[in-house]
């Protein structure tokens, strides 16, 4: 068996598009998506995420504004920008890219944004909502893994699924959209035992851990679809997943690569959430 590669490039392309058409049907009634983004500190990783994050809206059609501070900046500065950015009708979107400096405190910070300009998905208000079954935000990658799931036309209903890791920002989310997708969800974590025992009998594998190549073929089922959440930079410079692509996708049916996977539709669900968010003020 090889599996079906699930190319993340290609559908965040046929996504993009469909989302500029949209915002030019905006832009056509006077509105403009817009999103502001939030960077403190020099962190080089953090400062290629909002690059990239900007460099999409633009091409999108959408406003967006950067919003850059030294590391040592004091919280209420972030804090007065925050109110500032909740109270402009231009900005439809606001984040602040993690992780923040030591002296922030990082949940004060998101519980700042207000809920309906939330497009990472993290104010407690829309975690709640999402529980409920009722999102106004989607977090961003897992949004992107359902929108892979929904591409791909497969059905999750009944599915045995796992997801390698319990974040706020990947694990937690991941599960409940897949439990409100009817399948049968478990979450695994540094401290369940005998992993391999449950990601042999997955039908969904959705690995979000942080260790390079850490699942190997000898923990997959022959024919499960495998998410790989994430990114790994190896000795050499390289970049890999938590899946170790060249054994797993041997024995899977459906696997995404690292780089070229999740990584793409991340940023292309943020442009989705900032859009919705535009389009609900409109109406």
């Amino acid at each position: 068996m090889t599996a079906r590669i699930l190319d993340g490039n290609a559908l965040a392309q046929r996504l993009r598009a469909d989302f500029k058409t949209r915002a030019e049907a905006l832009a056509a009634r006077g509105t403009r998506p817009g999103l502001a983004v939030i960077l403190v500190g020099e962190d080089p990783a953090s400062q290629v995420y909002v690059r990239n994050k900007v460099n999409a809206c633009a091409q999108a059609g959408f406003h967006s504004e950067r919003i850059s501070y030294p590391r040592d900046v004091e919280p209420q500065v972030v804090f007065d920008k925050l109110a500032e950015l909740n109270a402009d009708p231009a900005i439809h979107g606001i984040l602040v890219q993690l992780p923040l400096p030591k002296h922030f405190d990082s949940d004060a910070v998101l519980k700042a944004i207000a809920p309906a300009k939330d497009v990472d998905g993290f104010h407690a208000e829309n975690v709640g909502a999402l529980m409920q079954g009722h999102p106004r935000f989607i977090p961003c990658t897992p949004y992107g893994v359902m929108k892979f799931f929904a591409d791909a036309g497969i059905d999750l209903r009944g599915k045995e699924a796992v997801v390698l890791g319990r974040s706020n920002i990947v694990g937690k989310p991941m599960a409940m959209l897949l439990l409100q997708a009817s399948a049968t969800v478990t979450v695994c974590h540094s401290q369940t035992r005998d992993l391999a025992f449950h990601t042999r009998r997955a039908d969904v594998l959705v690995a979000a851990l942080g260790k390079a190549r850490f699942v190997t073929a000898d923990m997959v089922k022959p024919g499960a679809v495998v998410i790989d959440v994430g990114i790994n930079r190896l000795p050499d410079g390289k970049l890999c997943g938590d899946v170790d692509f060249a054994g797993v996708s041997a024995i899977a049916a459906a696997i995404t690569p690292v780089p070229g996977g999740v990584g793409p539709m991340t940023i292309t669900m943020l442009l989705a959430n900032t859009l919705e968010a535009a389009e609900r003020e409109v109406g």
